[in-house]
C-alpha cells in the first residue's frame, strides 16, 4: 500500500482503464460540500506533476475579497488559510478543517459576516449538541460532546475577534454565547501494588523500561517515545526533553513541544539510570524506545498505549489511559512531599496554577493532614480528624507474570522436547542472515531464565555489530 497523501495534496489513483487520475479540492459550496477538479495521465509521475500544476493554477481563483457583507463561511476560510494554518501543527490543522467543513460552513456559511448574531451562534451550538454527530455513528449518540462544542466555539470566537480587529464588524457576537463547560476526563491512579504488577508483567513482555521511566518521570507519551540516547547523561542522570512524536494518518511526526515549559531537564533516580544502562546494551537504535517494525523510527504512541492496555489486562489491573500513568507519578510525588512548584517544572506545566488545578484533590488532602498535625502539635492532643496513613511496607507483591498461549513479541519460543524444556530465539543479522540459538533445561522456570539471558546476549551482539559497521562506513 502506498503512502497516504497529506491533507491538501489531493488524491492520486489508478483507474480501471489503466490511466492515473489526480483529484484535488478547490473549494466548498454553500452546503460545505467539496468542489473538485481532476487530471489524467499515463504514468503516476506525470499525474502528480499535472496535479501540482492544477493546484498552482487554481490557487489565485480561491482568493477572497474581504468585505463586511461577505459570507461567514468565506471569512472563516480566509482567516484559517492566512492567519491560523501557517502556525498550526498538522493535528490541529486537521481538527480545524473538520470543524469548518462539517459544521460551520453547512450551518453558518451563507450568513453575511456583518449579519451574524449571537442568536445564530447559540442556535448553531444547540444543533451541534442535539444532532451534530454523523448519522453513521448513531451508536455514540446524535449529539456532540461539551468539549467539542467548546472547541468549536473557541474557533468561532477567534475568527470573529479578527473580524472586529479588521473593522469588518463592530463587536464579537460569540462573546454573548452560553455553553456548558467541557468536562475533564476522570483521572485514575494506580495503587502501589498495581504499579508493581504492571512492571512485573511489562518485564515479561519486554516493555519494562518504557513503563519504569514513565512512572518515575510522568512524561507525556509523545515525549517519552521521542527520547534519544543522547538526551540522557548516564553520569549525572539528567534527561533532556526537547521533542515529542505524534501520529497523523499513520505517519509519525517529530517536532518540538508546544510550550517552552515543556522543554526541560529531569533528574532520574540512580536505579532507573542503571536499568537504562543495562537496557542500552540491547538496543542498536538512536531512539531509546525504537519501533520493532520500522528502521530508525521511535515506537508510535498508539502502539505504546495499546501495549499498556494489554499489559494491564494480563496483570489483572484496572484499565487506565497512558496519560493516567502521568497522573500516577504526580499524585505519588505530591503525597511523598514534593512541592507543587518543583512538580510543575518536572511534568512541564506552564505554571504552578495548572498543576494546582489538575491535582486539587491531592493538595486538599495534604492541607487537611497538615492542619490536623498542626492542631495536634499546638494542643498536644489527639488529632480531631482521622489522618489517612501511608502504607510504609516495602514488600513486593507476590504476583507472577502471566504468560498466555501465544508468546509475546521478542520473548522467543518455548516448549518441551523429549522430556526437556527447550527455548529458541531467532535474530536477523545486518547482512540479512537469520541466526537461531537454543537453550535447554529440566524445568520451565530455568529454561525461561536461560532464554531471557540468551536473548539479551544476542541483542547485545547485534548492537555491537551494527555499531562496528557504522564505524567502518564512516571511516571509509
Amino acid at each position: 500500500m502506498g503512502r497516504k497523501r497529506k491533507g491538501g495534496e489531493g488524491t492520486v489513483r489508478l483507474r480501471k482503464d489503466g490511466r492515473w487520475e489526480g483529484r484535488v479540492v478547490i473549494g466548498y459550496d454553500d452546503k460545505g460540500l467539496p468542489k473538485t477538479k481532476n487530471v489524467l495521465a499515463k504514468t503516476k509521475a506525470e499525474c502528480v506533476e499535472k496535479l501540482n500544476a492544477l493546484k498552482n493554477a487554481v490557487t489565485p481563483m480561491t482568493a477572497v475579497k474581504v468585505r463586511a457583507d461577505m459570507p461567514f463561511g468565506e471569512w472563516v476560510e480566509f482567516w484559517y488559510e492566512n492567519y491560523s494554518k501557517p502556525m498550526l501543527r498538522p493535528s490541529s490543522q486537521r481538527s480545524y478543517e473538520g470543524f469548518i467543513r462539517l459544521y460551520i460552513r453547512p450551518k453558518l456559511g451563507s450568513i453575511p459576516l456583518n449579519k451574524l448574531t449571537t442568536n445564530d451562534l447559540q442556535q448553531f451550538y444547540t444543533w451541534m449538541k442535539k444532532d451534530g454527530r454523523d448519522r453513521n455513528r448513531e451508536s455514540k449518540g446524535a449529539g456532540l460532546s461539551d468539549n467539542m462544542l467548546q472547541n468549536c466555539h473557541s474557533l468561532c470566537r477567534r475568527v470573529l475577534e479578527k473580524a472586529v480587529a479588521e473593522g469588518l464588524i463592530p463587536q464579537n457576537p460569540a462573546l454573548g454565547c452560553k455553553l456548558t463547560p467541557g468536562r475533564r476526563k476522570e483521572m485514575q491512579v494506580l495503587s502501589r501494588e498495581e504499579m508493581q504488577r504492571l512492571l512485573i508483567q511489562a518485564k515479561a513482555e519486554g516493555y519494562y523500561e518504557v513503563f519504569l521511566l514513565e512512572l518515575t518521570t510522568g512524561l507525556r507519551v509523545g515525549e517519552l517515545m521521542a527520547l534519544r540516547w543522547d538526551d540522557l547523561n548516564f553520569r549525572t542522570g539528567e534527561l533532556r526533553i526537547e521533542r515529542q512524536v505524534y501520529q497523523i494518518n499513520g505517519e509519525l511526526i517529530i517536532q518540538p513541544p508546544k510550550t517552552k515549559a515543556s522543554i526541560r531537564t529531569v533528574i532520574l533516580p540512580p536505579p532507573v539510570v542503571e536499568a537504562l544502562r543495562i537496557y542500552k546494551q540491547t538496543v542498536s537504535s538512536r531512539w531509546i524506545f525504537p519501533s520493532p517494525k520500522k528502521e530508525d523510527a521511535p515506537l508510535a504512541p498508539a502502539a505504546a498505549s495499546h501495549r499498556l492496555s494489554m499489559i494491564l489486562t494480563h496483570s489483572e489491573c484496572k484499565k487506565v489511559r497512558f496519560h493516567d500513568l502521568r497522573h500516577t507519578f504526580a499524585t505519588n510525588a505530591l503525597e511523598h512531599g514534593m512541592d507543587v512548584k518543583t512538580l510543575s517544572t518536572i511534568i512541564g506545566h506552564v505554571s504552578s496554577a495548572t498543576t494546582l488545578n489538575v491535582y486539587a484533590h491531592v493538595t486538599d488532602d495534604m492541607q487537611r493532614q497538615a492542619a490536623a498535625k498542626i492542631d495536634q502539635g499546638i494542643g498536644k492532643v489527639e488529632a480531631p480528624i482521622e489522618i489517612p496513613q501511608v502504607e510504609e511496607s516495602r514488600t513486593m507483591t507476590d504476583f507472577k507474570a502471566r504468560r498466555g498461549r501465544h508468546r509475546y513479541w521478542g520473548s522467543g519460543c518455548l516448549g518441551q522436547r523429549k522430556g526437556r524444556w527447550a527455548g529458541q530465539y531467532t535474530i536477523k543479522w545486518p547482512d540479512g542472515r537469520k541466526v537461531t540459538r537454543s537453550v535447554y533445561a529440566s524445568t520451565e522456570e530455568e529454561c525461561e531464565r536461560l532464554l531471557a539471558e540468551m536473548i539479551t546476549a544476542m541483542k547485545t551482539e547485534l548492537a555491537a555489530e551494527k555499531k562496528r559497521l557504522r564505524t567502518e562506513n564512516q571511516a571509509s
